[in-house]
């Protein structure tokens, strides 16, 4: 062979090399490319896929939904894929499932994957609202889902499975143990078979996730995640999303000169009710969670909560108020003292047809 001609050979082999690279290369980013999103992030993701939806336009529903690693290649897949039954209905998939399941989930209409119900814990329910929301959709009535919430044998095994969970719940001023700690959201089934042992750690999962995300902040407040759970469903009760960091700052102000809180809110919660027309006997109780009369916060939260609430708390206002009152178009008002404060109650009066609404 002659030297132009080994040269030849040898740049063949060169290119030969550089296009088996480069395929290997594609091969590799497109296999990336239809993984999971992430595969450590197992929270539920609802999809509602339209009847007639084509493979491409799923791509981009799954995309919409943080689920598609790159469409690109995700819809090439779909065309190496062999999805040729696609199936309209409601999923639940996450983040860590990869592109290729997802379609063939779709793909058969995975019963594993479809949605059989939802159910909604409110924020600021109480737990007995939140009993009877359940009761709705699985087959158990209140008394017994409450029955479990109160059986200690259950309370200890879940005190010793979750960090943020103490002997606090189990004290015996506290009238409801799990009381504000069933995470306030919308949670989505994909069986019948649910128990209310599972979906209770499923909503107790949810705490985990966002208690353990702020644990250091919660720890700089000096209150144990009891006492924070607690303020926060006060906070909570209390105002709306957008007064939440000034309420909790006249809280503060009151726990730091060992004031009573004076929330209504928490005299509600004795009688389970939501009132703005508290009687004098209701606000007369005896009952430790009376903030009325007892300094100091009540033996537990009242209601469940969601993150935002917990950031208010956490980085509440500060301010000089002690007291605060909401007009009945829902405008707060703040005073530094009691001169100012029924003044403002005095120039907002709430009207026979508001306190009835």
């Amino acid at each position: 062979m002659t030297r132009r001609g080994s040269t030849k050979v040898k740049l063949l082999l060169v290119i030969l090399l550089l296009v088996v690279a480069a395929g290997a290369g594609g091969v590799l980013m497109y296999l990336n490319g239809i993984e999971a999103v992430d595969p450590d992030n197992n929270e539920s993701v609802t999809v509602e896929i339209p009847s007639g939806s084509g493979a491409s336009y799923i791509v981009d529903i799954l995309d919409e939904n943080g689920l598609v690693k790159s469409p690109l290649f995700a819809k090439i897949n779909t065309k190496l894929g062999g999805y040729d039954s696609l199936q309209a209905n409601t999923y639940i998939f996450n983040r860590a499932m990869s592109f290729p399941e997802m379609m063939t989930a779709i793909n058969t209409g995975d019963f594993d994957y479809l949605l059989k119900k939802s159910i909604e814990v409110s924020d600021g329910a109480r737990l007995q609202q939140v009993a009877d929301a359940i009761s709705q959709e699985l087959p158990y009535t209140s008394k017994e889902i409450m029955a479990v919430w109160s059986d200690k044998t259950y309370l200890k095994q879940l005190i010793d499975k979750y960090w943020f969970l103490t002997d606090e719940i189990l004290g015996d001023k506290v009238m409801y143990p799990l009381e504000g700690y069933l995470y306030a959201d919308t949670y989505y089934l994909t069986s019948d078979d649910i128990t209310i042992e599972t979906f209770t750690e499923m909503c107790l999962d949810q705490m985990d996730a966002a208690l353990s995300e702020r644990k250091s902040q919660i720890e700089s407040t000096g209150f144990t995640v009891h006492e924070f759970l607690t303020l926060t469903s006060i906070v909570t009760k209390e105002a709306t999303a957008d007064d939440q960091a000034g309420v909790a700052g006249v809280f503060m102000n009151r726990l730091k000169q060992d004031m009573s809180l004076g929330s209504d809110v928490t005299v509600c919660y004795i009688f389970q009710e939501d009132r703005v027309d508290l009687k004098q006997s209701q606000l007369s109780s005896d009952s430790p969670y009376n903030t009325r009369k007892v300094a100091g916060l009540p033996p537990g939260p009242i209601c469940q909560v969601v993150a935002d609430a917990m950031d208010a708390v956490i980085n509440y206002e500060q301010n000089d108020y002690l007291f605060f009152f909401a007009g009945p178009d829902g405008t707060v008002y703040y005073a530094k003292t009691a001169a100012e404060h029924e003044k403002n109650v005095a120039d907002h009066p709430w009207s026979e047809e508001d306190l009835n609404q």
